[in-house]
């Protein structure tokens, strides 16, 4: 009985991967001729849309991102601690990203997974520390005694591609949207159900932009099957400047230095884009 179960298993396997070797056959194939499996250009976004104030009773500031059928929701709280030793003059921030599987069978439940740290510390936080897009003196309460912490929450509620753009740009969208609660210093007393009209002061947008080499050609928001068939990735962090504040790279394939450049400056181009998107 055991062995007609692990039988069964490895057959269902066999099965999924000759599925996604034909759906990656037919991948490059279109790429070849310059076309995509939904119609869109090599370097055009699905329809991307924010929604702000989506969660205002339970968070300090939220955002809905949608990328055609990609949908990510993110959350911004504010506590009040000690600042830290190194940075009496600072507050920080802290980023958490939870892929839910309801969004996709390949994510499980459990602690954190390697894709959901690598969005949250390679994506979220380095994008914003690195543009300095937030002035963490300004989070500071009194220098080498209190201070805030921005903790910034994102979660997965479809996959159908491109997670690390939707969650960097909701991540930015929750930020912009936040209202600092009301703060006692006397009491050291937080008061989270009275906002002020304090929000964050961002600096910079800083705009991540994934692009997926797939044999000789770079695509931008690519769908699952294009991630699937892709043999590395480049996620790109600009800001308004055009300056590349945060890179980070994956799947195994290798890139030339002129791959390299050709994903920076598409990154720019497109981080342009979205960023007039922004209220």
């Amino acid at each position: 009985m055991h062995g007609d179960i692990q039988s069964a298993a490895r057959s269902f396997k066999g099965e999924v991967q000759k599925m996604k070797d034909i759906v990656r056959t037919h991948v490059v194939s279109l790429l070849n001729k310059d076309a995509r499996l939904d119609g869109r250009k090599l370097d055009e976004y699905r329809k991307f849309t924010i929604e702000y104030g989506i969660s205002s009773k339970s968070a300090e500031g939220s955002a809905r991102v949608k990328m055609g059928d990609t949908e990510v929701v993110g959350g911004v709280k504010f506590l009040v601690g000690p600042t830290y030793p190194d940075t009496p003059d600072k507050g920080t921030i802290v980023a958490n990203v939870e892929l839910l599987p309801l969004s996709s069978p390949v994510f499980e439940t459990g602690p954190p997974s390697i894709q959901s740290i690598e969005y949250a510390r390679a994506i979220v936080d380095r994008g914003l520390r690195e543009s300095d897009a937030l002035d963490m003196r300004k989070l500071c309460i009194k220098r080498g005694e209190k201070m805030w912490t921005v903790m910034i929450d994102v979660y997965s509620i479809n996959d159908a591609g491109n997670l690390a753009d939707a969650i960097g740009l909701v991540a930015i969208a929750a930020l912009k949207d936040a209202k600092f609660p009301k703060y006692d210093a006397e009491k050291d007393i937080i008061n989270y159900e009275e906002r002020t009209k304090k929000g964050l002061e961002l600096k910079y947008l800083p705009i991540p932009i994934t692009i997926v080499k797939i044999g000789s050609k770079f695509i931008i928001d690519p769908t699952v099957e294009e991630e699937n068939a892709a043999e590395t990735r480049l996620t790109v962090t600009t800001i308004e400047d055009g300056r590349a504040c945060a890179i980070q790279k994956g799947g195994e394939g290798t890139l030339t230095p002129e791959d390299i450049d050709k994903m920076i400056q598409l990154s720019i181009e497109k981080g342009k884009e979205l960023r007039k998107l922004f209220k």
